[in-house]
């Protein structure tokens, strides 16, 4: 089994390293690959110095499987090149998601969907992840129609720029600036580009991706995004309508039975998601389960998930799993 991490030094190829490690995930050979200016890089895994190599250099070695995060362009021009050497490529970047031939895959929700023939695999957006993991089981119970969420996404979901800019705007320092204003001491209602009808991209994929993974186009979406000076995950305020009732009780009950799941939800002792408690865990948490009172058969959740991990590179590590294991590579 021959793996290779497109995109080795980026924020994402980086915590793909350590669950790789910490999941001892299969293989007799690990090719850490990026662009041309990182070749000849040194990496360590495990305790072996790896030398970082270019993309066609990782072609020509015909990996099983190669985890892309290296960004859209890089995927659409080198996706394809792996494939055709019989690579299977499980790609985090927006390119694939939304191409009618590719399969979106979230394991828990829809991993069955997968065959030998997949040979490019789409990861979801980190922001969309989190949120599915909470709709999916309450979708098959309840049926969803109307989803209003607003996200307060961590810096660390633009990379290793924006990780820098707080750092130095946190020291007094001037440098290069990720964002249009100021991170330290703000929100930034703006993440990604602008599309034409006045919303970004991230909160477009919230509609397209989520309405893709749930097999149901007929659920309306709307979405905020929000860029919040936090590290360690995103967050997100969702409130969901339904076509049938609910209890509670037993949206806690189904939700706490949901792999991958945790709910975190005692108002008596302050227990509720954030940030800072999801930092490096894979599990997505759900807390301030609430009935919206101002209107019928609506719920209110709070959403937090570390967006590094179960947002990009642990779920693009779960899907080779379900692979191996279903023997479909």
């Amino acid at each position: 089994m021959k793996v290779a991490v497109v995109g080795a030094t980026g924020m994402v190829g980086e915590v793909m390293l350590k669950i790789l490690e910490e999941r001892n995930f299969p293989f007799t050979e690990l090719m850490l690959v990026a662009s041309e200016r990182s070749v000849g890089k040194e990496i360590t895994f495990k305790n072996e110095t790896h030398k970082v190599i270019g993309l066609a250099e990782a072609v020509s070695k015909k990996p099983d499987i190669a985890f892309f995060s290296a960004g859209g362009t890089t995927s659409l021009e080198w996706a394809p090149k792996f494939e055709q050497v019989g690579t299977t490529v499980i790609d985090n970047s927006s390119a694939w998601r939304m191409d009618a031939t590719k399969k979106l895959i979230v394991p828990e929700i829809n991993a069955d969907q997968l065959t030998k023939d997949d040979k490019i695999i789409a990861n979801p957006n980190c922001s969309t992840t989190q949120m599915v993991m909470v709709l999916a089981p309450l979708h098959k119970k309840f049926k969803i129609k109307r989803i209003v969420v607003s996200t307060y996404q961590s810096i660390t979901g633009t990379g290793v720029k924006a990780v820098k800019q707080l750092e130095n705007e946190l020291a007094g320092v001037k440098g290069e600036m990720a964002y249009p204003y100021p991170i330290n001491k703000n929100v930034i209602p703006h993440c990604d580009v602008f599309e034409e009808n006045g919303y970004t991209k991230e909160e477009m994929k919230l509609v397209r991706e989520t309405q893709k993974i749930l097999d149901d186009r007929s659920i309306a979406v709307t979405a905020t995004a929000v860029r919040v000076p936090t590290q360690g995950g995103h967050s997100e305020a969702v409130n969901i309508e339904f076509e049938n009732d609910f209890d509670v009780s037993e949206i806690r009950k189904l939700l706490s039975k949901t792999p991958g799941v945790v709910v975190q939800d005692n108002l008596d002792v302050n227990t509720y998601p954030m940030p800072i408690y999801a930092n490096g865990k894979d599990d997505v948490f759900v807390g301030r389960i609430r009935r919206d009172e101002s209107q019928p058969n609506t719920l209110n959740l709070w959403i937090v998930s570390d967006n590094l991990r179960k947002g990009a590179a642990t779920n693009t590590i779960q899907i080779a799993e379900y692979l191996i294991d279903k023997n479909l590579i």
